[in-house]
């Protein structure tokens, strides 16, 4: 699963919509697609944004609820959590030289 989490994190555009969903959670594509055209000036068809959000779904980075014809789309952050807990230790945990 890590893999897939850094492999989605590697893109700058991947980087962004999370950026934008953490702003603002439960957004549609076409909303994602037009706050990345009007603060980012990226210029992304429907159909590439709709395949950065199904590589950062399978990494567990976003989750999609539909309601009637619309989905969507949140940051899920456990993923991120559970890759900062893997290395970083509390404090008291530390050993001291």
């Amino acid at each position: 699963m890590a893999d897939e989490i850094f492999k989605a994190l590697a893109d700058p555009t991947r980087r962004k919509i999370l950026d934008e969903l953490a702003e603002r959670p439960e957004q549609t594509l076409f909303e994602i697609c037009s706050r990345l055209s009007m603060k980012h000036q990226l210029g992304m068809s429907r159909q590439a944004v709709s395949q950065h959000l199904a590589v950062l779904e399978a990494a567990g980075l976003v989750e999609t609820r539909r309601e009637g014809r619309y989905k969507f789309h949140t940051l899920n952050t456990a993923p991120l959590k559970h890759i900062a807990e893997r290395w970083i230790r509390p404090d008291d945990q530390e050993s001291t030289p």
